[in-house]
């Protein structure tokens, strides 16, 4: 089936975040406004200048079969939880050629991950040099990759359309459901299970990030450590989980009568060319993104009423996002709730877009816009309507919402989904 005009929709939702360990938990902690930062317990992060993070509020291995479970790295397992919810959500009852609904060769995954297997890789490397080479694992280098989250999620699912893992840092989980919705735009695919993951809370990453001065380093005030648009932030907080959806032609949702949240309007893709760790501070890279998002769709400003925001928590790119908003969208910008969700979450790095996708679609489905927490003094530059406190209804009617991620090297995606 060739076109490059089929509606694209989403029909499953599922997620394992610092707020909950599915779908349900996670949405009520975004809009009770509720911190999943905590002060790290491990005996490793005693003496680290960065002692927290937004760890899973419920463990793989509490979901997960053990022996199953045993041969993933962490950021799989997150991704097969997510996916699994997401699917059965769907209404999918098995994998597919079991459920007779979907086509095996009809159906593709698409899961990111900005760093992969990283735990993985530095734990074998640990037992390598302490325990000898007989002691290191079989299982290293299927679970080290960065398509195991994918080829996994495939695997269970039974996904023969291709299987894909988009690598762009921050910006890898949105980037894999808009490469999702070309999939399925362009024939190749009726069903797309897409989302991204990430696992990196080690001490490795975290010195990493800490000594680029990227991190929050206020260990003393962990659940107010991630905070957007305050004047005084001072750096984002590691999370990890993950989120994914699936993606169908709205032919097919219909045929087999499945529940829809919203449509998935389109993705605007753009690269800054400006520096491999800072954003081009004009905003003008995420500009790009979002022209190219509103010529390639039938998108309004005036339907956009919600951005769930990339906001991290950095000086910089907090008001670069803002700056590109104002100048694609003037004053339009001022009917749109915009909210942090990191603020909560922590950043999930290569898992934030799927996390973000997915309340982003709620944010439209509930008509409710999550606040951002720990603004205690907004900064001047943020000229934008910044949903503080608690949440906000959205207005009635047709409406859309906007998912910002951007990434290390310059990535840019912003993802548009719109309500039915």
């Amino acid at each position: 089936m060739n076109s490059t005009n089929r509606t694209v929709v989403v029909t499953g939702i599922g997620a394992t975040t610092p707020l909950g360990g599915d779908v349900a938990s996670t949405w009520e902690g975004l809009v009770a406004g509720r911190s999943g930062v905590r002060l790290l317990q491990e005996e490793w992060a005693a003496d680290l200048p960065v002692r927290i993070a937004a760890r899973v509020a419920v463990e793989p291995g509490e979901v997960l079969p053990r022996p199953q479970a045993r041969k993933l790295d962490r950021s799989a397992q997150f991704a097969l939880v997510a996916a699994q919810e997401a699917w059965r959500d769907a209404g999918f009852t098995a994998k597919a050629g079991e459920d007779v609904s979907v086509d095996p060769d009809r159906l593709g995954a698409v899961i990111a991950s900005g760093i992969g297997g990283v735990t993985t890789l530095l734990d074998q490397y640990d037992v390598l040099k302490e325990k000898g080479v007989r002691r290191v694992s079989p299982h290293t280098v299927p679970m080290l990759m960065p398509n195991s989250p994918a080829a996994n999620v495939g695997i269970e699912l039974g996904a023969r359309a291709g299987v894909h893992t988009p690598v762009s840092a921050c910006a890898s989980g949105a980037e894999a459901i808009g490469y999702a919705i070309e999939m399925i735009r362009t024939g190749r695919a009726d069903v797309v299970v897409a989302g991204g993951t990430e696992a990196s809370i080690h001490p490795l990453p975290i010195v990493a990030f800490g000594n680029m001065m990227a991190m929050s380093k206020s260990n003393d005030n962990p659940e107010g450590a991630s905070r957007p648009y305050d004047a005084d932030r001072n750096g984002f907080v590691m999370g990890e989980g993950a989120g994914v959806v699936v993606l169908e032609s709205e032919e097919h949702a219909k045929a087999r009568g499945a529940r829809i949240y919203a449509e998935a309007v389109g993705q605007g893709i753009s690269s800054d060319a400006h520096h491999i760790t800072q954003p081009e501070p004009s905003g003008s890279g995420i500009a790009r993104a979002l022209h190219h998002l509103m010529d390639a769709s039938d998108l309004k400003p005036a339907e956009i009423v919600h951005v769930n925001a990339h906001a991290t928590s950095t000086p910089q790119g907090d008001v670069a996002e803002v700056k590109a908003l104002r100048k694609v969208f003037g004053d339009d910008v001022d009917h749109m709730a915009i909210s942090a969700t990191k603020s909560m979450t922590g950043h999930l790095l290569g898992g934030a877009g799927g996390v973000e996708t997915v309340a982003s679609v709620l944010a439209l489905y509930h008509r409710t816009a999550p606040p951002t927490i720990n603004i205690d003094n907004l900064d001047p530059e943020v000229e934008a309507d910044v949903v503080r406190g608690e949440a906000r209804a959205l207005p009635p009617g047709r409406i859309a919402a906007l998912n910002d991620s951007f990434g290390f090297g310059g990535h840019n995606v912003v993802l548009a989904f719109r309500s039915v």
